[in-house]
This record gives C-alpha cells, structure tokens and sequence, in this order.
C-alpha cells in the first residue's frame, strides 16, 4: 500500500480519466449481463410461439443494449489509455525532476544503469498495469458479480459450480506468486547490470575499437543477455500455469453445465430449466470463465510489474542527502576557503576516510595549485567546495560561512567547477556555453572564449558559434572540448574557479596563455588548478600536495622545490622528458636539413 499511495501521486491531472474508465466499465458489464437475460426471455417467447412483433421489441431492446455496450466499451478504452500514458508520462517526469535534486551520494546508491532501466522498462511495466487495473481490473469482478447474480437467478443450485472453482483458481495463483516474486526481484538486477554493461560499452566505443575487443565485448554481453533470459523464461514458465488452470476450471465448469442441464431439461421436461435458461447459463459461464481469464492475465501483469512499482517508488522516495538550510544565505560575499579539521569518506559504511584532517585556508583571489599521485583524492578534496559531497567531519567554509549555510544554487553559481571529464550535450556552441549564463549575450560568450583559448578554432568553423556539437562532444577534439567548458564555467562569473585537471589536453603553451588570462582579466576570482603537469601550477601562489588523502607540504613553487623530494621529483622528471622531446626535434630537423 505503501508503493501503491507513492505512485498515485503522479497520477495528478489524470484522475479524471483514471475514474471516468471504471466507471464505463462497470455500465459495460451491467449491460452485457442484461444481454443473455434478454436473449433467454426471447428464447422462451419464441418456444412459446410469439409472432414478429414481440420479436422485433426483443430485436431492438437487445440492439439498443449492444449500441450502449459498445459506446461504454470505446469510452473506458479511451479513458484507461488516457489516464496509463498520463501516469507514465508524470512517473517519468517525477523520477526525472527527483534525480536532479539528487546528490553524487544519491546517484552513486542506484547507479546510472538502474536510474535508466527505471524510467523505461520499469515505468513501462507500471504503465500496462495501470492501465489493465482501471480498465480490465473493473471489468472483470464486475462480470463476475453480475453473471454470478444473473447465473443465479437464471439456474439456482447450478450456479454453484462457479462458486466452487473460485478455491481451486486462488490456491494456484497464490502458490505462483508466492514462487515467482523472487525470480522477478534477481531479474531487474540483471537487467540492471545489462544496461550497465550496454552503457558503458557504448560510451567507451572508440576505446573497444582501438582494442579491437568487439568479439570479446559480444560474448560478455551475449552471456549476460542469455543470463537475463534464462531468469525470465523461468519466472514465464512458472506463470503460464495460469493458463491451463483456467481452461480445467473453463472444462469442468462446462462439462458440469452441458451435462447437469441437459439432464435437468430432459428429465423435469423443461419445468426446472428450460431451453432459455439453459442457453443463458452457457453465456453466463463463459462470461464468468473469461472473467477468470481476464483476472489472471491481470494478475501476471501486476505480478511483474510489483517488482517495478517498489523500484520506482524507491526512487520517488529517496531524499537527497544534501538538503538547503531553513533560512538559506543567498548571496556569497567573496571566494576565501576554509577547510578546517575536515575528513570524508563517500559512505557512511566506508571504513576508511578518503580525505583526513585538513587543514587550508584560502584568500579570496588566491591561485592555488593542487598536485597528487593517483589516488590522492585531489578530486575528492575539491568536490567538498560547491558541496557536491557533505563533509564527514569538520567544516568547509566559502566567504566565511559554512558551506550548508548557503542555498545550494546561489553556491554553486558562485563555485564554479570544470570537471576531470568534460561533457558537453547535443547543441550549438551557444546552447552549450549558456549552460554557464542563460542570459549571456554573444559579446560575453566571445569574450569568456578568448579568455578560455578556445574562440580561434570555433571562428574557425563554418558555422563559428552556431556549430553543432553532437551528444558527448565527439565532433571536437579533447583539447577543444576542455577550452569549451573552462568557457562556459567562466561565463557564471564566478567568485571561485576550479579546474580539475581541465587542461590536460591542450599543449603547454595554451595551457600557460589560460593561465595568464585568469591572472590579468579575474584577478579577484578565486582559482583552483589541479594538474598533473608541474608547469601548470608553478606560478599559482600557492601549491598543495596530496598524499593518501593528507596534505604533505603545502607552498610556492621556489618553497617546494627547495625542500620537498615528491616535487623535486616531478620536476624533474616531468622537464628530462620535455628536454628530450626536444632534443628529438631539433634532431629531427637537423636530419631533414641534411637531405635537403
């Protein structure tokens, strides 16, 4: 009940249809039980040795009744389709506008994969129910109720065969739901993990080709995909039952019918039943019998679509783990940062913390270089800043206020974070880049992209800032793609800027021209550059190094190349390799003057 009243709330506008079908439905099925009632007087009247006119009032009583049959039948068809795709469309939307509220955390619990295989397949599941509950889920009770009644009026103690199959068809269906439900949970999580595997081979297409690992990735995908089947075809097997227990309830109940009422006729010579009666007994039984038949088509659909539903509602009733104060801080005075004694770790279950006991306090305008090996959490660190994570312990402080002091969106605007990967979505240039400043005007786009290196290869194409990107970028290169959203971070204006390794692409020289446009045109804007290259942050005032989730020295470029090996290192290593690159071309060209 508790999925069943979370649902409901997305039926919203559409309640109206989702109560005007039933309500048809009912007024159906009343009328085609009057049907065989009619039909069986007409019968008797007939035998009786009635003339043309009672014929043709039986004649138009019963066409007046299929006309009204058939006009509620096609308004509670419409209706029930209104009132399904209506709730799928609102299930979809609700699940939609909830996961942009959600938090890293929120999305990391369910994954992208099953976020996805939610709004189709689940929502899908959930809409063929709905839609065979309000519609099919009337009808046939309503039939049953009403041929019942009638089964009874017409037959008497005969009518007692449809009471008694009623335990037979209830033990076998709970018995089936009982076995199939936990098939049914094991299968979405493998197609879960199905959509996974589809996903992440898709986006990482170029990388399979380079490798040349197609055959491989359709074996790993056949193997799960059969997996999948295998599952499903044993929860499908285990509810067909349902069909040959309704056609031995259909079978017994129609022997008993055929056989008790011929006799019934024959021996009382028409006193106890007679021709009428018998003939809308038949009805009635195959109107209840289809009834039954109906319930357990309902009952398969609803039976796969339980496991749905829950999924669903699991999202609908998740909260995001970040939540504004009640009296959010709407505006941030400047971009200073403070972390003070800060440790954090992604799950409260973790048993270790990413981050610990950090200790940084940043000057608004300050530039400020992170360094780190693999692992290091520079990214984890950073994320802290426009609250894309809570801190574990300790406090992060933007303009001299704790971060959860501020109303979400005023701090994010205000931090500013170009991302390790870069994404930009199907669109213009434009459309891309208003992504940072809706109400951005072209002079301030062209402005933020000479600023970001990138406006000389956009002039450079035909269309300059109407070129169309494709989903993901993949019509420019990395380098392009990372001056495009160092842009579009830069056109929110912001009072705090972090790259996260957002250059890492583009030449040393490009890399160094950015560098010397923050300093001269967003000299108060706080800048934070992760790199992996030394020269990328040896001009930031300070630099920061991070080991094992730890500060390990903290200084200038001169401070810690004086005093600390792990930068000195670096240093080194990262200048012998650019040394020899060049060397090898002034080799390179040397040679070439020689043939020459």
């Amino acid at each position: 009940m508790d999925v069943v009243k979370t649902l409901s709330k997305s039926i919203r506008e559409f309640k109206g249809a989702a109560i005007q079908s039933p309500l048809f439905v009912v007024l159906e099925s009343l009328v085609e039980t009057i049907i065989p009632f009619v039909t069986a007087k007409l019968i008797n009247e007939i035998k009786a040795g009635c003339g043309m006119e009672t014929i043709t009032k039986f004649g138009i009583v019963l066409i007046i009744l299929a006309t009204l049959s058939l006009s509620f039948g096609v308004i509670a068809g419409n209706a029930s389709a209104t009132a399904a795709t209506g709730f799928s469309r609102n299930l979809r939307k609700d699940i939609f506008y909830k996961i942009q509220d959600f938090s890293f955390e929120n999305i990391d619990r369910f994954q992208t994969s099953s976020l996805v295989t939610r709004m189709t397949t689940d929502i899908q599941n959930v809409q063929l129910a709905f839609m065979m509950l309000i519609r099919i889920g009337f009808r046939a009770p309503m039939m049953l109720i009403f041929s019942f009644a009638t089964a009874f009026i017409m037959g008497g103690r005969m009518a007692w065969i449809f009471v008694a199959v009623i335990p037979i068809l209830g033990i076998g269906l709970a018995m089936v739901v009982r076995t199939v439900m936990p098939l049914f949970r094991a299968v979405f999580k493998k197609y879960d993990a199905l959509n996974d595997s589809v996903q992440e081979n898709v986006t990482g297409m170029r990388v399979v080709k380079s490798f040349v690992r197609e055959e491989y990735e359709k074996k790993k995908f056949d193997t799960a995909a059969t997996d999948v089947q295998m599952d499903f075809t044993k929860a499908e097997r285990i509810l067909a039952i349902n069909n040959p227990l309704m056609q031995f309830c259909l079978y017994v109940v129609m022997i008993f019918v055929l056989s008790f009422g011929s006799y019934l006729i024959i021996s009382t010579k028409g006193t106890a039943l007679d021709v009428g009666q018998f003939s809308a007994l038949l009805t009635y039984s195959f109107q209840i019998l289809i009834s039954l038949m109906m319930l357990s088509m309902i009952f398969v659909m609803v039976t796969i679509s339980a496991e749905s539903a829950e999924r669903i509602a699991e999202v609908l009733k998740e909260e995001s783990t970040l939540t504004n104060p009640e009296n959010p801080v709407m505006e941030v005075p400047n971009g200073s940062i403070d972390f003070d004694n800060v440790s954090f770790k992604y799950s409260k279950k973790a048993e270790r913390f990413v981050l610990s006991d950090i200790d940084l306090h940043i000057k608004s305008g300050e530039t400020i270089g992170i360094i780190g090996g693999t692992g290091s959490s520079k990214s984890s660190i950073i994320q802290l800043i426009p609250r894309l994570y809570d801190v574990t312990e300790g406090t992060v402080s933007v303009g001299g206020l704790d971060v959860k002091r501020y109303d979400l969106k005023t701090l994010r605007d205000q931090v500013a974070v170009v991302l390790q990967k870069n994404v930009l979505f199907s669109g213009t240039i434009k459309e891309n880049l208003r992504w940072g400043n809706p109400k951005a005007t072209d002079e301030e786009i062209i402005e933020a992209c000479k600023l970001a290196q990138a406006d000389e290869f956009v002039q450079g194409f035909p269309d300059k800032y109407d070129t169309f990107i494709t989903q993901g970028g993949t019509n420019v290169s990395g380098g392009q793609k990372q001056r495009l959203c160092i842009a579009r971070a830069l056109l929110k204006k912001p009072k705090v800027l972090i790259l996260d390794d957002s250059t890492s692409a583009v030449d040393t020289k490009t890399d160094a021209l950015i560098r010397k446009g923050f300093k001269e045109f967003i000299p108060e804007t706080t800048k934070i550059i992760i790199a992996q290259r030394v020269s990328s942050v040896q001009d930031a005032d300070r630099i920061l190094i991070l080991a094992g989730g730890k500060i390990q020295d903290i200084g200038n470029h001169d401070e810690l190349l004086s005093r600390n090996t792990t930068y000195q290192e670096l240093y080194k290593a990262q200048n012998k390799m650019t040394e020899e690159a060049a060397a090898a071309g002034d080799a390179e060209e040397n040679t070439e003057g020689g043939v020459r």
